[in-house]
């Protein structure tokens, strides 16, 4: 058996590497670092582009067979006016023509950023690194043409944004082979009492789950994370095949990432990021600077879990759901607090129409 590693010796016939970013915005061979600067021709002429507030920035065009191998993208937290980038610009991608997006996540959920605040992910396909630097390793393979874009619903320009696509052409793209897709949900204390939020629905054909980023913001007193994360696998119904047994186990915690289980003195929660799962946001008290007001804000908690070495296989269908349960001293109660989700998978077949993608206002942070 070759192990991991070893694959790396062995080259690939016809594969060749590419690369776009703002130097070499088609990714043509011999196309980078020509634009010129104040210390001449091909010196660091053009790092970045505009995005101005509700245009569209196009990362990446390319003609197929190919593979995207890693996305590395910076933008400002906040403007002027409007301090939440992260959850007003928008990554989609597209796959082989369709006009529907296989991906369509607001871009710091996409890179495990909840609120659109920043926070340090060190994981196996997504790496936050100081400060602001969100990188992705998902391999995301197309057969005829790729295309990856960033919307902007913010009020204001973002004046740079920094990026580059790392991806190889002329791979061999077996008919087995799965498309990426990501998709972003929120319960906004909709879902109501006894209800679970939805994380993913509506997929059919064969696949595999990738993993989850769950951003909740508690709006009800006491601990918020007994709820359990089932996965419906073909032709379950009521019931589903998989399932957590907590929220904060799921991703990979115990004990409500605490340091003890007390009352006082008053428990330390620790955050953590580790190669498949984590816990790297706890929020609160607004840290925008964006009000002279001295008013608290309901605490927001980011999480991660990928299941790389323990897949999640489905043959026909494939449903999502996380469960709203807290507990206290008089045990389990049902809860209906601010619940929204990035899920990611590989399918074969047809993609499933999403659902219409909340507005600016509807994504907005609490």
């Amino acid at each position: 058996m070759i192990h991991e590693l070893d694959q790396l010796a062995v080259l690939p016939t016809g594969v060749r590497s590419r690369s776009i970013n703002a130097e070499n915005p088609d990714g043509s061979p011999g196309g980078a670092a020509r634009t010129a600067s104040d210390l001449g021709p091909g010196r660091k002429g053009r790092a970045f582009s505009a995005l101005p507030a509700g245009g569209r920035l196009v990362l990446a065009d390319i003609d197929g067979p190919g593979v995207i191998r890693h996305i590395w993208l910076t933008v400002p937290d906040t403007t002027e006016t409007n301090p939440f980038v992260l959850r007003n610009l928008v990554l989609r991608m597209y796959w082989d023509g369709s006009e529907s997006p296989a991906v369509e996540v607001p871009v710091g959920d996409f890179f495990c950023n909840g609120f659109a605040e920043r926070a340090l992910v060190t994981s196996i396909p997504i790496t936050v690194a100081p400060t602001g630097g969100m990188n992705s390793y998902f391999a995301m393979p197309f057969r005829k043409h790729a295309r990856i874009v960033i919307d902007s619903d913010h009020p204001d320009d973002v004046d740079a944004v920094f990026f580059q696509v790392d991806y190889t052409v002329g791979d061999d793209i077996a008919d087995n082979v799965g498309s990426f897709h990501a998709q972003w949900r929120r319960s906004n204390a909709t879902a109501g009492h006894g209800n679970d939020h939805v994380v993913l629905d509506g997929v059919t054909g064969a696949g595999r789950y990738l993993g989850t980023f769950i951003g909740l913001t508690s709006l009800e007193r006491y601990w918020w994370g007994e709820g359990e994360v089932k996965f419906f696998l073909d032709d379950d119904t009521t019931h589903p095949t998989q399932c957590s047994t907590g929220l904060e186990d799921y991703a990979g915690g115990a004990w409500a990432f605490q340091d003890a289980l007390r009352a006082s003195p008053e428990p330390q929660p620790i955050t953590y990021s580790a190669p498949y799962f984590g816990y790297p946001q706890r929020t609160t008290a607004d840290t925008t600077a964006a009000s002279p007001f001295a008013t608290a804000m309901a605490p927001s908690h980011g999480m991660y879990r990928w299941h790389l070495p323990d897949p999640i296989l489905f043959d026909s269908a494939l449903r999502v759901t996380l469960q709203q349960i807290g507990a206290w001293d008089g045990g389990l109660f049902e809860r209906n607090d601010d619940v929204c989700s990035t899920a990611y998978w590989y399918q074969t077949g047809d993609t499933a129409p999403f659902p219409a993608f909340p507005d600016a206002r509807a994504r907005q942070p609490r």
